[in-house]
């Protein structure tokens, strides 16, 4: 009987995806439904939004990118102390790898057995170290620069969505109505299949991140209006 296990691989791009559309599609439309109680010209609402989308993801993308290489940076801190204290004090590092053991029930005997072979290869004994001591994977070298990307165009992109009911329409009334239209769809259909990809309920992901882009749109559209 043939067993095939289907598990989520690319978990980066994903979250990576996830947070830059996200806010792509919230922060734009926020600003464009506040502006649209404030304003009388779609050009004005349309220059606005697009300087907020490509300031946007500059910003989103260097945070992306900072991220990235905060994570690298801390592992390979990491991997250089751990490799110091298996040469410093190796019979304490040999004790920390049967800690690990114990914890899955295995026999002292066979902790020191699998102890000794681990400690045989230098480089596999501190890479189990950092996996299980510390909880830590070896992020891709590339992390950074590809974060930065994924997060910047995702931004982009979900930004665009919104603003571009503002274009086909004659006034702010009108894109305003087109854009909680499309927006309320592109958000529904994104919840729902980030909520399916990362194995969560899809309808409700999808309610509550549609929730959140709508209350984000309400507040911005209120407070404009109080202020005008």
């Amino acid at each position: 009987m043939t067993h095939n296990e289907t598990h989520l691989k690319s978990s980066d791009f994903i979250t990576d995806t996830v947070i830059g559309m996200s806010d792509g599609l919230t922060v734009p439309f926020a600003l464009a439904a506040g502006l649209s109680g404030a304003v009388d010209s779609n050009t004005v609402i349309i220059t606005a939004g697009i300087a907020e989308i490509v300031a946007g993801s500059i910003a989103m993308g260097l945070g992306g990118y900072l991220a990235g290489r905060t994570e690298l940076d801390h592992y390979q801190s990491e991997l250089k102390r751990e490799y110091e204290e298996v040469e410093r004090v190796p019979e304490k590092e040999l004790e920390e790898v049967m800690e690990v053991f114990a914890e899955y029930g295995l026999s002292e005997n066979s902790q020191q057995i699998i102890a000794k072979e681990l400690s045989k290869d230098k480089t596999k004994w501190v890479n189990f170290m950092m996996r299980f001591e510390l909880g830590l994977e070896e992020p891709h070298p590339n992390r950074a620069k590809k974060s930065a990307l994924t997060i910047g165009i995702s931004y982009f992109i979900g930004g665009l969505l919104p603003l571009a009911a503002y274009m086909v329409t004659a006034n702010p009334q009108e894109g305003l109505l087109l854009s909680l239209a499309l927006t309320t769809l592109c958000l529904f259909t994104f919840g729902y299949f980030k909520s399916k990809v990362t194995g969560q309920p899809p309808l409700t992901g999808a309610a509550k991140v549609t929730l959140i882009g709508l209350l984000a749109a309400a507040a911005a559209f209120g407070i404009a209006k109080l202020i005008s």
